[in-house]
This record gives structure tokens, C-alpha cells and sequence, in this order.
């Protein structure tokens, strides 16, 4: 549900020849840029299939709570098709302009955020995201755009850190880089700089994990080392001290779900969620759909941080219930 508080679908050819450099990796083989880029995007990309998933997922739970805890308590898988939102087709443009630029290019981000917005604008857009990009889609330079929102402020809502993990899996050779990178593909509709932050988070979380890890304990330490001050971050560092056998409705109390639509309570939930089930896609799914709140973005950030762990693979009868996509 498009995240402003808030404050389709062409296949991308993975054509990126930019970082040219050999590049050793820790085996100690020595691959071409162009081999490296393929690599980065093929992260990029099945960090995308697992947000889409969870997206669509978590959307199907959006009913009255004492309904969703009845599914929830039957592991009822809801019927499909299982319709994508925007967090998706935010997720897709990023995916687009890595594929083309080997890094954010932010206005060509924001031509490519207006262009899906213009093509389907039901995809559950919140109110800030409504207002953002029809003035980006009009003309409006997305620097002046971003700041329409919250009398000049800026969006500090989780829909920047949405749309951030294949980010950092496409940088996940270089954390700072990531989360750089992260910051400025959050920044052409967040101008807030703890809407910046979430994303940050996220991206930090998504390299760590697409490096190997198998020590879910560790990931908020990767994470803290480089998310900015702020509420995004207080919140962080409260998430890291809470037990990964708490009962997920009780982490949902004490951090938030979503239900204010902000990074900060969004993104230490959904870390949270990610580390409790780091090597378990359905299992991470379900829990983070229980903790309701804002049940589509919660989801699809813990499945695109999940989808890159090693050995996770994502259940087929899922993907079958999902909307088709092409390229996933």
C-alpha cells in the first residue's frame, strides 16, 4: 500500500556493462565487470521476486484483524490471483534503472516511478504517493516534488525502504556503496531524511544477507553500523535487543507494524521478522503477516531479504497464486 505518510511490466534485459573492472571475489576468482554486473543484477532480481511475492502475499490478509487471525491461526493460503501493489511497481523501476545506469540515477528513477504510476494508479498508491508522483508524471521535477508533502518536509514513510533491498543486493560487494545508493533512490520521493533512513536499513540488511550469512543474530549490528541517527534508528537499536523467540504479535506491539506507515515503524519489525526466519521464506511470511499493521509492505521487505539467503527457495504454489510478472 504505497507508503507516504506517507511522510505494466516489461522484462528488463540485464544489459548493465558499466563497472568494468575485474573484480576479485572471495574464492579467489577473478571475474570481468561485465560478469560481476550480470551477478549484481541476478541478486537484484530474486531479491525483486521475493518482494513481490510477500507484496502480493501480505496484501490478501488486508481484512478486519479478528478475520485475518482466523486464516492466520488455519494457515489458510488466501485464493489468487494474488494481485502485486505499488511496492512492487516501485521495486520493478529500480530494477529498471540499475539494469540500465549500474547505479540510481535518480531522475531517471523518477521518470520511470511516474510512468508506472500514470499506467496503473490503482495499485494501492498511498495519498502522499498519489500527490508526489502525478506531479513528477506532470513534469515537475522530483526534487521540488518530494518536498510537496508535509509542509516541505518530506515523507519520512516506509515506501522508500520498500522498494530498497534489491538495491542493496545489487551493491552487496560494497555495504557504504549500498547504502549510498539506497539514500538516493529513497531521496526522489522521501525527502525526509529518516524516510531516507528505512531504506538505508534495508539495503544494509539485504548486502549482509546476499553475502552468505548464516548468523541472523549479527544482522542488526551490520545494519546499525551505518543507518543514520533518528527514529528509524532509535527503534533499530530497540529491535536488536529483542529476543528472536518473542512472540511476533508482541514484537508487533512493542516496534510497530506499519500501522502508522513511517520508516520507523515499519523497517525494525520487518528486520526483526527477516532475522527470526532468515532461512525460512514461509515460515518469515506467515510471522510477519500476523503482526498486522501495514501487511503488504511488512511482508514485502521481510520476502525480498529472506528470498537472498542461501538455500531459500521460493514456494511454487506461491508464485503460481501471484499475478504473473514478466521477467520473475
Amino acid at each position: 500500500m504505497g507508503k507516504h505518510l506517507r511522510p505494466g511490466q516489461a522484462h528488463v534485459q540485464p544489459t548493465v556493462i558499466r563497472r568494468r573492472a575485474a573484480i576479485a571475489h572471495p574464492a579467489g576468482a577473478v571475474v570481468s565487470g561485465i560478469q560481476a554486473c550480470h551477478a549484481d543484477l541476478e541478486r537484484a532480481r530474486r531479491s525483486l521476486a521475493g518482494l513481490s511475492l510477500g507484496d502480493a502475499f501480505g496484501d490478501r490478509f488486508d481484512g478486519p484483524p479478528g478475520q485475518v487471525r482466523a486464516q492466520l491461526q488455519r494457515r489458510e493460503l488466501p485464493g489468487g490471483p494474488w494481485r502485486v501493489t505499488d511496492d512492487t511497481m516501485m521495486a520493478m523501476a529500480v530494477i529498471e534503472v540499475l539494469s540500465e545506469h549500474g547505479r540510481i540515477d535518480q531522475d531517471a528513477l523518477a521518470h520511470r516511478l511516474g510512468t508506472r504510476y500514470l499506467r496503473e494508479p490503482a495499485r494501492g498508491y498511498g495519498a502522499g504517493a498519489h500527490q508526489i508522483l502525478a506531479r513528477i508524471a506532470a513534469g515537475e521535477h522530483w526534487s521540488r516534488a518530494a518536498r510537496a508533502v508535509f509542509e516541505g518536509a518530506g515523507s519520512m514513510g516506509n515506501g522508500g525502504a520498500m522498494r530498497a533491498a534489491p538495491v542493496g543486493a545489487y551493491f552487496a560487494d560494497d555495504p557504504a556503496r549500498a547504502a549510498r545508493e539506497a539514500a538516493r533512490a529513497a531521496e526522489v520521493t522521501h525527502a525526509h531524511p529518516d524516510g531516507q533512513a528505512g531504506a538505508v536499513a534495508v539495503a544494509l540488511a539485504a548486502a549482509w544477507i546476499a553475502n552468505g550469512t548464516r548468523r541472523p543474530e549479527l544482522l542488526f549490528e551490520r545494519v546499525l553500523a551505518m543507518t543514520p541517527a533518528g527514529d528509524t534508528r532509535t527503534v533499530l537499536q530497540r529491535a536488536a535487543l529483542l529476543s528472536l523467540a518473542t512472540p511476533v504479535t508482541e514484537a508487533a506491539a512493542r516496534l510497530g507494524s506499519g500501522r502508522r506507515v513511517l520508516s520507523s515503524d515499519t523497517v525494525p519489525f520487518a528486520l526483526w521478522c527477516a532475522a527470526r526466519h532468515l532461512g525460512d521464506y514461509q515460515a518469515a511470511l506467515w510471522s510477519t503477516v500476523a503482526g498486522l499493521g501495514d501487511r503488504d509492505t511488512t511482508c514485502a521487505i521481510v520476502g525480498s531479504l529472506v528470498a537472498l539467503a542461501p538455500g531459500v527457495l521460493l514456494p511454487a504454489d506461491w508464485i503460481a497464486a501471484r499475478e504473473p510478472i514478466d521477467g520473475l
